[in-house]
């Protein structure tokens, strides 16, 4: 294999892993700045109170977005990882 190969195959295995934590990422950032916000208003600085809605939040647009990150990951394992494989 060849390095512009290799370097070309990483930089997709990295894009796709941006495309398939973005969802999540971006839930986890905006429940957490609202929750932040929330708490700031009122003075209310409780641990939990910004873990427990951030992980629930997460589990409900995993669950939401599930279908999403299997075909990017399908598709990414089928156009450029098996190909790749089989030609040796």
């Amino acid at each position: 294999m060849s390095e512009g190969l290799y370097y070309d195959m990483l930089r997709q295995a990295l894009w796709t892993a941006v495309i398939v934590s973005a969802p999540l990422l971006t839930v986890a950032l905006v429940v957490g700045l609202v929750i932040g916000l929330l708490q700031a208003l009122t003075s209310v600085q409780e641990m939990t109170l910004t873990f427990v809605p951030k992980v629930g939040a997460m589990l409900i647009v995993f669950w939401v977005s599930m279908s999403f990150m299997t075909g990017t990951l399908l598709s990414f394992l089928t156009d450029s990882l098996i190909p790749l494989i089989a030609r040796g």
